[in-house]
C-alpha cells in the first residue's frame, strides 16, 4: 500500500520525517489553510498516486474528554466557516458546499483500524473517534471556539486544512482519513498559551501514533 501524509507547517513536516525516516511512507507539506491543502494534496495525488490518504498535524480539542497530546481522528470532516444560505426546501447544511456532501466520511477500511489501534491501548495515547471541522481560522480565543461549536457541538477537533484535503480526496476517490495532535483546548485557555508550550514541550513524541496506524494499516 502506497501512503501519503500531508502536513501544513515545517514543524510539523520536521517531526514527521522523523517519525517515519526510512520508510517508503510519502511526507508532503501542503502550507495552512484550505486552498493549499486542496492544492498539496492534489500534487501529492498528481505525483505520487498513493492508495490513501492521511492528513497528520496538530488541532485544537474540543469536549470534556480530549486533551492536549490526545489524538483526534476524523469520522466526519466539514467547514465550519462555509455558509451557502438557505433554499424553499431547506438547503444545504450549514458548513456544506453546495452540491457536495454535507459531512465528508473518512475511509471505512482507514477508520476500522483507527479504531482497533484505540482499542488496543498500543499507541500510549488517548484516541478519540468523531468530527473534525476546518476553516480559515486559527482559533486563539475562546469566544471564536464558542462561535465554531455553537452550530458543531460535537465537533473533537477543529484544524485549518483536513476538510479540504477530505473534499479533495472525495472529488479524486482516494481513501482518506485524518489524524490530529491536540495542541490546545481553547476553551480552557485564554491565550493560546497550550499551543505555544505544545510545541515547546511535547511535539516530538506525539506523532508516533501515526506511525503506529501506518504500521497497522501494512501489518
Amino acid at each position: 500500500m502506497k501512503i501519503g501524509i500531508i502536513v501544513a507547517m515545517d514543524r510539523e513536516l520536521q517531526q514527521l520525517r522523523q517519525v517515519f525516516a526510512g520508510s517508503d511512507v510519502i511526507v508532503e507539506k501542503c502550507g495552512i489553510g484550505k486552498v493549499n491543502a486542496a492544492l498539496g494534496v492534489q500534487r501529492l495525488i498528481n505525483e505520487h498516486r498513493p492508495d490513501c490518504v492521511i492528513s497528520s498535524g496538530c488541532a485544537g480539542g474540543n469536549g470534556d474528554e480530549v486533551n492536549v497530546q490526545d489524538i483526534v481522528v476524523s469520522t466526519e470532516l466539514c467547514y465550519h466557516d462555509v455558509y451557502c444560505g438557505r433554499a424553499e426546501d431547506g438547503g444545504p447544511a450549514y458548513g456544506q458546499v453546495q452540491g457536495l456532501p454535507a459531512r465528508f466520511s473518512a475511509d471505512p477500511y482507514l477508520l476500522g483500524k483507527a479504531r482497533e489501534l484505540s482499542q488496543s491501548g498500543d499507541s500510549g495515547v488517548s484516541i478519540h473517534p468523531g468530527l473534525i471541522v476546518t476553516g480559515d481560522w486559527f482559533v486563539d480565543s475562546r469566544e471564536k471556539m464558542r462561535s465554531i461549536v455553537e452550530h458543531f457541538p460535537e465537533a473533537r477537533a477543529v484544524d485549518m486544512e483536513s476538510a479540504a484535503i477530505a473534499h479533495t480526496c472525495y472529488l479524486n476517490q482516494v481513501p482518506f482519513i485524518s489524524f490530529r495532535v491536540i495542541s490546545d483546548v481553547p476553551l480552557r485557555d485564554t491565550h493560546a498559551q497550550q499551543y505555544h508550550d505544545f510545541w515547546a514541550k511535547v511535539a516530538q513524541e506525539s506523532f508516533s501514533t501515526t506511525r503506529a496506524f501506518v504500521e497497522r494499516l501494512r501489518a
